[in-house]
């Protein structure tokens, strides 16, 4: 397990990657890839009244939704940049900045606890889902969001070429993919105390105008910063450009069709 100085310093590095280019992630490109949003927050039993928490609420889209339905949301993220933009999209929601491995809420405070592309970014994935436990009152659920597996996701194309764009990471290191096979979320949960309950996975479809936004949005990933530190604006646009060129369609939009998977769990 580890220890509280190395997971503030995993929150530091995943604020600063997802914090730099958090006004597009917020306008483009958690916008495009929401689509299995609503989907989970139904199963979930999300409806007026639930005391809901996004762990990794980055600008806070999924909240919104939350909002809409007469939920009384709260989200934590590492960015603050990210919490912020969720701050103007909720007004009335509690957003703060902070760790998903030490979450600042009492014991049983929430209803419905929710991390949508959020926990295969855990140093310690166990950790994290053992918080999200904690929070949640008993009787309740912890719904996890993740990529689906590499195959059924078109986006893995860009995310293979950001990846050759920088060293190979650690066996076990967090990543888009890191939760993706089937039977990884549930084994996660057991370990971290929770119930699996329901599983599936459901299909989307990004939505660009044109070449510009659809960059703009891809490059405001965390996975995407890094690879810009590392390897420079120029290649990485250059390789992105190159990777979703298959999905450009006749009248010059980008429409990149992903699957993701999710687990309903209870504490």
């Amino acid at each position: 397990m580890n220890t509280i100085g190395e997971v503030k310093g995993t929150a530091a590095v995943q604020g600063e990657l997802w914090g730099a280019r958090a006004r597009d992630w917020a306008d483009i490109q958690e916008v495009a890839q929401s689509g299995g949003d609503a989907p989970v927050l139904d199963a979930a039993g999300v409806t007026e009244g639930t005391r809901l928490l996004d762990v990794g609420c980055g600008s806070g889209v999924a909240a919104a939704i939350a909002r809409e339905r007469g939920a009384a949301v709260a989200g934590i993220d590492a960015a603050l940049p990210a919490v912020e933009n969720a701050r103007r999209r909720v007004p009335d929601g509690e957003f703060r900045v902070g760790e998903m491995e030490a979450l600042p809420y009492d014991d049983g405070s929430f209803e419905v606890v929710t991390g949508f592309n959020s926990f295969q970014y855990a140093a310690d994935p166990v950790h994290a889902l053992s918080e999200a436990a904690r929070v949640a009152r008993r009787g309740g659920v912890v719904a996890i969001q993740t990529w689906g597996r590499p195959e059924a996701c078109q986006g893995a194309a860009f995310l293979k070429a950001l990846g050759s764009l920088m060293p190979p990471p650690p066996p076990g290191a967090p990543g888009p993919f890191a939760l993706s096979e089937p039977g990884v979320l549930e084994d996660l949960a057991g370990r971290a105390g929770l119930t699996p309950r329901e599983a599936g996975e459901i299909a989307t479809r990004w939505e660009y105008p044109d070449l510009d936004t659809a960059l703009r949005g891809i490059l405001s990933g965390g996975p995407a910063v890094k690879a810009i530190q590392t390897a420079g604006e120029k290649r990485v646009v250059d390789a992105v450009t190159d990777a979703i060129a298959p999905f450009r369609t006749d009248d010059g939009r980008y429409v990149i069709h992903n699957a993701w998977r999710h687990l309903l769990a209870s504490p």
